[in-house]
């Protein structure tokens, strides 16, 4: 009888799985909707009655679930970088250039359409979806399974000759027709409406009810598949394989072969994409095989290999109010335009970035013009261009201001930069807030319950004035602090009640477990960013062999230029930095790397560049022979490398260098032989 009951729930679930791939993939139903309803009932029921027979992809998993979701990160095994935009024919171009003398002329490329959504990474495992995970800040992401596992497009099972282990990202979105009907039943129950479907979109997938995301209509596009054992070294052939799994698959793509093709592709799309069901911002453009796309590897934003052309974003025409004067974390002063409400790209805008003192000269701004403004990338608004012949005949220009509008003190330009800065980082209010709402960020030490509210609050109290101070917090220090603020018509009150400040102490002690390239960010080190944090920390692999570098050791280091390696000396001269990192250390932090970037071995003293494909290893398999060994992995060919190993399809721009510059080459084999002997 057990048996029967399985082969029933099994029998149903491949029937629905089949009836929704033919529906939300195919758009070709072959069943009704009762019928359909019918079938999912029986599996539904036949489940709750026989639990021993439960699984997490079953088709019964797509209502979602009525517990909330509390999000967990995950790290994505290959980083979820963002592409890097143009917005005309000759930044395509450029592009198109930089792939021809990086590997030759004959090229083939994918254009595809840009999906107006939000970013998310399907991993698979013998044919069951594993992990469903956001871009989050591109190394890590949310882990949004079970919110994902609502979407009837994305397949939980598949079906066909799988690899067993790959990754599938896309873009999760909501078609014009369903983004009406949510923005009408809100309006109906007195909600306020979504901006876009973009937004709409990233906050569905957010949601904390599977069961709620389950009702907003969401759809999927997967476009890019990332794994050791895929089908085909042609992106393309990927995608089409893909399909046959049961993945949606955009038809909206094209191969193309030249400058003239690709712009041909953008221009219908610019005109037919409103006619789409679905919103678009663009067109992207990747290199279509899979090798070359390796050879040219990545920034450390986005891929070498593919571009995003953005559509030109809708402008429009206001007053400027007045010009407000912000200070960051590092003492830059960003001027921002007050503006006249206006609608834009489905937002209201009251407010844009002026960039700095140049951007103001150029724009001839005078007070309270008339301004055109657009969203930078549909996203930022900016104002682009005055509407002179409106403007008042006694109007002033608008002049940058001489002095920090927190402290009064007296701004710098430093020669070389568009900026202004407020010099008086130890203390602008602003600056030394910043720096603490920087250290607690998600990227840096990632201390829960520390939002800008509770920032400004202990900063107000005199209970954090630099980042050290955070660990002398405890209960009592804490627990019944209260702030408001606000005016009279928006009165915010915010307190420290029993559970906030636990979540808060928590969170703290937790930080003292990340790792030291998290901390080192976390410092705020001008021009030390995340991936220059990582750098450093694996050639200095405690703070005592950093902070003790010079400037030549640091310019030694691949990727460290002349103005990080002075913003790293000038930041360790500092005996208030000195006496800070000494308190953090006290107080637990990790001031050590677990492993070093290098080891005494085989290779010390010697620099590879890998490139091609190989018999026996992977390029990063090589790679970490190469750490393993002592020696040193560059990422282009100098007069620095001592070998270039080079695989199948080795770039031709690569070995033209390594030949000119007489840089050794050899081959897999050869490697091994100098490995061993």
């Amino acid at each position: 009888m057990s048996s029967e009951i399985q082969q029933q729930i099994n029998s149903l679930r491949e029937e629905l799985n089949q009836h929704n791939y033919k529906y939300y993939v195919l758009n070709s139903p072959n069943i009704s909707d009762f019928d359909y309803d019918q079938m999912m009932h029986r599996l539904i029921k036949l489940e709750k009655e026989h639990p021993e027979f439960a699984d997490a992809n079953s088709p019964s998993q797509r209502v979602g679930s009525d517990l909330s979701n509390d999000f967990q990160q995950i790290t994505h095994k290959y980083p979820m970088l963002s592409l890097g935009n143009t917005y005309n024919e000759e930044e395509i171009a450029d592009f198109h250039q930089r792939v021809v003398k990086a590997i030759g002329e004959d090229i083939e490329y994918v254009c595809e359409l840009k999906y107006d959504g939000t970013a998310i990474g399907l991993t698979y495992e013998n044919g069951l979806l594993k992990h469903a995970v956001t871009r989050g800040d591109g190394e890590k992401g949310d882990d949004v399974t079970a919110n994902v596992k609502t979407i009837k497009s994305i397949p939980l099972q598949l079906s066909g000759n799988y690899p067993k282990n790959f990754e599938i990202r896309g873009e999760i979105f909501i078609p014009n027709s369903e983004f009406i009907k949510i923005n009408e039943l809100r309006e109906k129950e007195g909600d306020p409406t979504f901006a876009n479907a973009r937004n709409a979109a990233s906050g569905s997938l957010k949601m904390k009810k599977s069961s709620d995301v389950a009702k907003r209509g969401l759809d999927c596009y997967l476009y890019y598949m990332l794994g050791e054992n895929l089908p085909s070294t042609i992106h393309a052939n990927n995608l089409e394989e893909a399909r046959t799994w049961g993945f949606k698959i955009p038809e909206h793509y094209k191969t193309c072969h030249s400058l003239e093709e690709i712009n041909q592709f953008i221009k219908h799309w610019d005109q037919e994409r409103f006619n789409l069901p679905f919103e678009i911002d663009g067109i992207v453009i990747k290199v279509n095989d899979i090798n070359l796309q390796n050879e040219l590897g990545y920034t450390a934003k986005s891929p070498r290999w593919a571009i995003s052309y953005k559509f030109q974003a809708e402008e429009a025409c206001t007053k400027l109010l007045s010009v407000d004067y912000q200070v960051g974390r590092t003492g830059k002063i960003t001027p921002v335009a007050n503006l006249d409400a206006v609608q834009l790209a489905g937002t209201t805008v009251r407010r844009a970035s002026l960039h700095n003192a140049d951007i103001i000269e150029q724009l001839n701004l005078h007070e309270h013009d008339m301004v055109y403004v657009e969203k930078g990338g549909e996203i930022i608004p900016k104002i682009t261009r005055v509407n002179e012949s409106e403007r008042h005949p006694l109007a002033s220009p608008i002049s940058f201001i001489a002095n920090c509008p927190e402290c009064g003190t007296a701004l710098i330009r430093p020669e070389g930069e568009v900026a202004h800065f407020c010099p008086n980082d130890k203390m602008c209010p602003p600056q030394l807030k910043g720096k603490i709402e920087h250290f607690v960020s998600r990227k840096a030490l990632n201390i829960d319950s520390f939002g800008e509210q509770v920032v400004d609050l202990l900063f107000e109290k005199g209970l954090v004035k630099n980042v050290s101070d955070i660990y002398d917090l405890n209960y009592e220090i804490l627990n019944g602090l209260t702030r408001i603020s606000g005016d009279d018509e928006s009165k915010k009150l915010f307190s420290f009640q029993e559970k906030s400040t636990q979540n808060l102490l928590d969170g703290i002690q937790t930080s003292k477990s990340i790792p030291f390239p998290s901390v080192l960010f976390g410092l705020g080190i001008k021009h030390v960013g995340a991936t220059v944090a990582k750098t450093l920390t694996r050639k200095f692999n405690t703070i005592e062999k950093l902070s003790e570098a010079t400037l030549e050791a640091l310019t030694a280091v691949d990727d460290i230029g002349p103005k990080v390696a002075e913003s790293v000396v000038k930041y360790f001269a500092d005996e208030e930095n000195q006496q800070m990192i000494a308190r953090l250390k006290n107080a637990g932090l990790q001031f050590e790397s677990e492993e070093h970037l290098t080891s005494e071995g085989k290779f010390t003293g010697q620099s590879f560049v890998v490139s091609g494909t190989f018999s026996n290893f992977s390029r990063d398999e090589l790679k970490k022979i190469i750490e393993q060994n002592g020696g040193k992995n560059l990422s282009g060919v100098s007069a620095k490398t001592s070998y270039l190993v080079a695989g199948e399809k080795t770039g031709p721009a690569k070995l033209t260098k390594a030949e000119k510059l007489k840089v050794t080459i050899i081959s897999e084999t050869e490697f091994m032989d100098l490995l061993e002997n």
